[in-house]
């Protein structure tokens, strides 16, 4: 895999060591060659005119031993990557990455969409405002941060609080699938409309994802609404506590 890589980053450098842009079919060859062609095909299926050129020039540019491996790293490991990672360009700007927090070997594991400012500096998710709103959410079904996991889809908080871009989520995918397979939890809770996206591969609106059953590689999957939108419009929250009944129920069977 290196050596396809390799041929590729030095077909799309100049002579002076600098990358130029990636047409579509080498992007193609770049994922293929770094084992994410079939992340490729979902976002181009579902991400309409949406390019990964970001992450194709930077996977060539980034090449190593270690993403090949993603999957057999152990959780230690796992978090020594993520922190060193460079495959987008977000490590240009971060403070640090935000792995995630909470118990390893939870039966709930909750996933957002992208730290924060507040959350770069810190290093964990859900601070602030959001954080306490998660936290009495949980505490209403007997839950805290120390028997769950939370983490989100990428692990660099985007410039200005940004939605982030398809390159991205495609770079951080390995690693979020890998601390699923580590967590091994019986329940994924998915906040906000990229998660839910991004998981169940689809976009259908929130609203309607709420009301549907779910599963994410045969783990029951609950969709439920952000806390930052649930401050925004606190008259959803009565919908978000008929999703913690859910999740609640769900953890009680299993």
């Amino acid at each position: 895999m290196f050596s396809q890589v390799e041929n590729i980053k030095h077909k799309t450098t100049g002579s002076n060591g600098q990358g130029c842009s990636l047409d579509e079919r080498s992007r193609i060859q770049v994922l293929k060659a770094m084992g994410i062609q079939p992340w490729f095909s979902k976002y181009a299926a579902i991400q309409s005119g949406e390019k990964i050129q970001q992450a194709a020039e930077a996977l060539a540019v980034e090449s190593s031993s270690v993403s090949n491996n993603i999957s057999e790293l152990n959780w230690q490991q796992l978090q020594q990557t993520i922190s060193a990672c460079q495959l987008c360009e977000l490590h240009t700007s971060r403070t640090q990455t935000v792995f995630g927090m909470g118990n390893p070997a939870a039966d709930l594991m909750i996933i957002t969409e992208a730290p924060d400012k507040e959350e770069d500096r810190i290093g964990e998710p859900f601070v602030g405002p959001s954080g306490q709103l998660l936290d009495a959410m949980l505490k209403a079904i007997n839950l805290n941060r120390e028997n769950i996991f939370i983490t989100n889809v990428i692990k660099c908080t985007p410039p200005d609080d940004r939605k982030p871009h398809v390159s991205e989520i495609v770079c951080c995918d390995s690693y979020l699938q890998r601390q699923i397979e580590l967590v091994q939890p019986k329940l994924i809770l998915a906040l906000g409309r990229i998660a839910a996206h991004h998981l169940l591969v689809t976009k259908e609106t929130l609203g309607v994802l709420r009301e549907k059953s779910h599963s994410y590689n045969g783990i029951p999957l609950v969709v439920s609404y952000h806390p930052d939108y649930l401050i925004r419009k606190p008259i959803e929250k009565r919908k978000s506590w008929q999703d913690l009944l859910q999740v609640k129920s769900i953890l009680k069977k299993s």
